[in-house]
């Protein structure tokens, strides 16, 4: 007997340019995926429910003239369609949501994350600039914290994966938010060193980011927003020294898969949803 495989619909437009990448982490881990247009998508709502994944992928929307993801939120926030009314709604039904980047801008811009003490709507947090104060494109390690309620990190401990942005450092409106997302374990991956130490020290620390909080969850643990890319680390050969890394679980006696370390947080995803 046919079965249907649970949807994810992946946004673009507007200088999104990581929707593909995103598309094909999906379908890696069994979603039947497409990408939808964000001027469709305010025209016909309802598609979103026909979905258990919505992505809001990495990129540069509307070239982040007035501060990454600011327009695209404002144009999801303040559309005739009432379409964050939508998402919420989504997410109350047990949908998942992912913002990875820019999509994570969107997603802070938003005030759909972190929402601590299910504040939806209220920006509690930003995504400033690199304290470095350039643009930053490279590998780093992160911890996942394993008591996260996180659906995308269960069972997870250190990735590798790429980060490549300018504007990533995760600053949160007082310290009051800051101690009530980590009492709540919305944190949910930190900028580490190899061994999994948690770092402020640059470029372990890509962004300088307080607490090394490279990820944050809502407080349902279904809308998750990250800057590091897992979508552009699926595969074993995405990562630059996988020569390496292959001789060394050889040696090791030790096997290796083809699946990157990125794919782990979508087929997190998809046997949730399952």
């Amino acid at each position: 007997m046919k079965t249907t495989a649970p949807g994810a619909l992946i946004l673009t437009g507007y200088g999104i340019n990581c929707d593909y990448e995103s598309l094909t982490a999906c379908r890696i881990a069994g979603f039947s995926a497409r990408r939808i247009h964000l001027n469709d998508l305010l025209e016909e709502t309802s598609m979103i429910f026909q979905s258990k994944l919505v992505v809001f992928p990495g990129g540069f929307s509307f070239g982040d003239d007035l501060g990454s993801g600011v327009a695209f939120s404002a144009k999801i926030r303040y559309s005739f369609s009432g379409l964050f009314d939508i998402l919420m709604e989504y997410v109350e039904k047990g949908g998942l949501i992912l913002g990875v980047c820019n999509g994570f801008q969107i997603l802070i811009h938003l005030g759909m994350l972190p929402a601590s003490g299910m504040k939806y709507g209220e920006k509690e947090a930003t995504l400033a600039p690199n304290r470095e104060g350039y643009y930053v494109d490279r590998w780093v390690y992160l911890k996942a914290e394993r008591e996260s309620q996180n659906v995308f990190t269960r069972g997870l401990d250190i990735l590798k994966l790429p980060v490549r942005h300018s504007e990533g450092r995760f600053i949160p409106r007082d310290e009051t938010i800051l101690r009530r997302i980590e009492r709540n374990r919305q944190v949910c991956l930190r900028y580490c060193d190899e061994d999994g130490n948690p770092t402020q020290a640059f470029p372990l620390n890509p962004n300088s980011s307080v607490n090394s909080i490279a990820g944050v969850c809502d407080p349902s643990g279904r809308v998750f927003g990250l800057m590091p890319h897992p979508e552009a680390a699926t595969s074993f050969y995405h990562y630059p020294d996988w020569t390496k890394r292959r001789e060394k679980l050889i040696r090791e006696g030790a096997s290796f898969s083809d699946a990157g370390e990125g794919a782990l947080l979508f087929k997190n995803a998809f046997e949730f949803v399952k």
